[in-house]
């Protein structure tokens, strides 16, 4: 997969057949418009993704933080077989540049777009002038051919990042699934950590997240573990683990049952399948031991 980043200036050599959104999350929605221009490549056509390197709501002000960084988008468009993703600087010169402007000169001319897809409330350009109205106006000027997803349904709403957002912030891990696609997850390198869990007995696999990525509450979670294209079954803690250290520093700390082997080093992947406990600072390492060792019992028990 090509990725285009940190430049307005790129040019594609291929009619492309584009999907245009921020995809936060990458949920059934934004997995819609992602197969409709997968679809257009046995046509011949380029798949493209069009994004933005930074969230608008950051860029603005806001405070949202992500449901997926950057790393782990750059992962799911590679695996699904995308071609091209272009990380679209957002800075105040470009989120000035006139709807129109955005369309004739990044869609048509520089993207060379024969097929576009979006969502209906697609907003772009210009104080967020642009829309599906302007798409479909442009439409015949620039030769592309405009297919409005509609928003897909699940629990009786629509799916959203904002609604994704809310379960995973409330620890509703199966809700957020169902919403997803696939589990909630959290990607990054194992580090070292204080090596308490091999201590234990129970060694553990550590990440330390992305500061801007959306964590679910402090707390014990039934997940599964991807590396190297294998899924590893396990139990993970969110936290600062407050019984063995001081430090408020926040990460995430898996074991997976019946795996002993060193993977410092590697990229993984932790899905979390559902709540178990919140976490909890016990009077010493024994009750600790304990406590997690009831944990494990249940997590074998825990139906994926």
């Amino acid at each position: 997969m090509l990725i285009i980043e940190n430049t307005t200036e790129f040019a594609l050599q291929t009619r492309s057949a584009v999907a245009v959104g921020k995809f936060d999350g990458i949920h059934l929605g934004h997995r819609k418009l992602l197969h409709k221009i997968l679809e257009q490549k046995e046509k011949g056509l380029t798949a493209v993704v069009f994004t933005f390197d930074t969230s608008a709501s950051a860029f603005f002000g806001g405070e949202e933080k992500d449901l997926s960084t950057k790393e782990e988008k750059r992962m799911v468009f590679g695996q699904m077989g995308v071609d091209v993703l272009i990380e679209f600087p957002l800075n105040q010169e470009t989120a000035a540049t006139e709807p129109e402007v955005f369309v004739q000169r990044y869609l048509a001319k520089q993207m060379k777009t024969a097929y576009l897809c979006a969502g209906p409330d697609i907003s772009f350009g210009r104080k967020g002038a642009g829309d599906k109205t302007l798409l479909a106006r442009y439409e015949k000027a620039c030769d592309y051919r405009l297919e409005l997803i509609e928003k897909v349904q699940v629990d009786g709403g629509e799916v959203s990042s904002t609604r994704v957002r809310q379960a995973v912030r409330a620890g509703e891990m199966e809700a957020a699934a169902r919403m997803l696609g696939t589990p909630y997850s959290v990607s990054g390198q194992v580090e070292h950590g204080r090596r308490l869990g091999r201590t234990l007995g129970m060694p553990t696999a550590n990440l330390l997240p992305d500061s801007n990525k959306l964590l679910p509450p402090n707390g014990v979670y039934y997940s599964s573990v991807l590396l190297h294209g294998v899924s590893y079954r396990g139990i993970s803690n969110i936290g600062c683990k407050p019984t063995v250290s001081r430090e408020n520093i926040m990460g995430v700390e898996t074991y997976l049952y019946d795996f002993d082997e060193s993977i410092y080093g590697s990229q993984i992947t932790v899905q979390l399948h559902a709540f178990r406990r919140p976490e909890e600072k016990f009077e010493n390492v024994e009750a600790l031991r304990k406590q997690l060792a009831l944990d494990i019992v249940a997590g074998r028990e825990f139906e994926v």
